[in-house]
């Protein structure tokens, strides 16, 4: 039996195959016993035997030395194919890209874990995005995290955080219902890392199609992967309209026009990652701060209209209330308060803090003549910044300063209170936005427009007013819980001992 050498050279894997195919069919045609009979007779059946098994073992012996050599010939000479090359995108490739942060809007939302920088400036962001909402939920962790460790939730204009100073670095994905505390109002300059980031992210989504570029020879196929089951390309095109990039994004992008991964750098930022698990998709809710949960605004039923228009006289009647206060008024100001004010009287006095200065505390009075003030060290009052303690009484004495009333977005929260016990009410354009509960309480909640500001009733079932909330001038929502009852009196500051405010 003879084998056909193949020059090792040209030896390939599937040249190796065909040999080992060959040389098992020439052993079966020697085992099946060839062109050698076994001859019979006294001793002859013996020596065939031998014969035949010496005829095997020589032919085994042969076919593995040349199987062998061919294999090691083919796999030294064998490469695996070139990888393609990058081209342009093709018609088919573009319209993916283009309908890419349609399809995105279409699937309202996604999970997400977002790394930016590297080494000790690595920062890990888990949670999702609600593209149309919009929101982000994310906890911030990672050792680049610095001050916005901890969770945050933000819109394209509000950007809240819930700092958590002791977290562990690694995030984590956080609570699907929000922890109801510590939210505050957070200051994200333009330019700064945290907010290109965002900017990204909600760029990722609109509702029309549009070019990932304006010259489609920018747009470039660099190659598939595999992500999960999922086949995808990488393209690589300018970023979306409105976004600067230090360098163009890449893609991974499947071909129903889902976006799994995208890879990019930013200014102040340095590498960007962001994985999409297009699986894990639940429905956000956002925290008071940003609204709450979202409704379906509707038209007032005939019961819901009779216990708006018989408020005032129900508040009236019970006289007053306690109150607890939060309120993000301003980009870097966040306010928290207790106190009460009286429906009777027409006076609020409260104890405000600032989370930013958390070593002073304010007296607000405010009644029909207008507002005035008192700072005081943070020992004077009991209770930390987060949850001070009602002011003192009898009322606080000396450094009184006089200020105009409603200037601000406390003032006009506090007189929005007042105004909704007062003998005329608040008058507006009112829509039910959803039911709540508050404290165990059924509440509609109703949205009031006025001349003046954007408010919310939560009005329980009884008529009673338990939370005022006022759209602030950053865009967030302040909140003044009330416990309607009998509350202490107190005298207004004596005109005596006011001084006009500064500026």
């Amino acid at each position: 039996m003879t084998a056909r050498a193949t020059p090792p050279e040209a030896v390939t894997p599937g040249a190796a195959r065909r040999i080992l195919n060959r040389d098992q069919e020439a052993i079966r045609r020697v085992l099946d016993g060839g062109p050698d009979r076994i001859r019979r007779g006294p001793g002859g059946l013996r020596r065939g035997l031998v014969r035949r098994r010496r005829t095997t073992l020589l032919a085994l012996a042969v076919v593995a030395t040349v199987s062998a050599a061919a294999l090691v010939a083919g796999l030294l000479s064998w490469a695996p194919d070139p990888p393609e090359q990058a081209r342009t995108l093709t018609a088919a490739e573009h319209e993916r890209l283009a309908a890419m942060r349609v399809t995105n809007y279409r699937d309202l939302r996604s999970g997400l874990h977002v790394t930016t920088g590297d080494g000790a400036a690595r920062t890990e962001l888990i949670g999702w995005v609600d593209w149309s909402r919009p929101l982000v939920y994310l906890d911030v962790g990672g050792p680049g995290a610095g001050a916005e460790r901890g969770l945050l939730q933000a819109t394209p204009t509000v950007v809240l955080l819930r700092p958590d100073p002791t977290a562990v670095p690694t995030p984590a994905p956080p609570p699907l219902v929000p922890p109801a505390d510590r939210w505050r109002l957070h200051d994200l300059p333009a330019g700064h890392g945290l907010a290109r980031l965002l900017d990204l992210l909600f760029r990722l989504a609109a509702d029309r199609p549009e070019p990932a570029g304006a010259a489609p020879e920018a747009a470039r196929w660099l190659g598939r992967d595999t992500i999960g089951a999922e086949p995808v390309d990488i393209l690589q095109a300018p970023p979306p309209s409105g976004l600067t990039t230090a360098e163009h994004p890449r893609y991974w992008l499947d071909q129903s026009a889902r976006l799994h991964r995208l890879e990019t750098r930013l200014a102040d930022v340095g590498p960007v990652t962001v994985q999409l698990n297009r699986a894990n998709r639940p429905t956000l809710r956002p925290v008071d701060a940003l609204g709450g949960r979202p409704g379906l605004p509707r038209a007032l039923t005939a019961a819901e209209q009779e216990r708006l228009n018989r408020l005032a006289g129900r508040l009236r009647a019970r006289g007053g209330a306690t109150v607890t206060l939060t309120a993000p008024v301003g980009t870097d100001t966040n306010l928290r308060g207790a106190g009460w004010l009286s429906w009777t009287r027409r006076t609020a006095y409260l104890t405000v803090a600032d989370l930013g200065r958390p070593d002073r505390r304010t007296l607000l009075h405010h009644g029909p003549d207008g507002t005035a003030r008192a700072e005081l060290p943070a020992t004077a009052v009991p209770g930390p910044a987060e949850a001070p303690g009602r002011p003192p009484l009898p009322r606080h004495s000396d450094g009184w300063r006089a200020g105009p009333a409603r200037a601000d977005d406390l003032d006009l929260l506090v007189d929005a209170a007042l105004r909704a016990g007062g003998s005329a009410g608040q008058r507006g354009q009112a829509v039910r936005v959803r039911g709540d509960s508050l404290d165990g309480r059924t509440v509609d909640v109703v949205e009031l427009r006025t001349s003046r500001a954007l408010l919310r009733y939560w009005i329980d079932r009884s008529g009673l007013l338990r939370r005022l909330e006022l759209r602030t001038r950053p865009g967030a929502w302040a909140q003044l819980d009330l416990t309607p009852g009998s509350v202490p009196r107190w005298t207004a500051p004596a005109p005596g001992r006011a001084r006009p405010a500064d500026g």
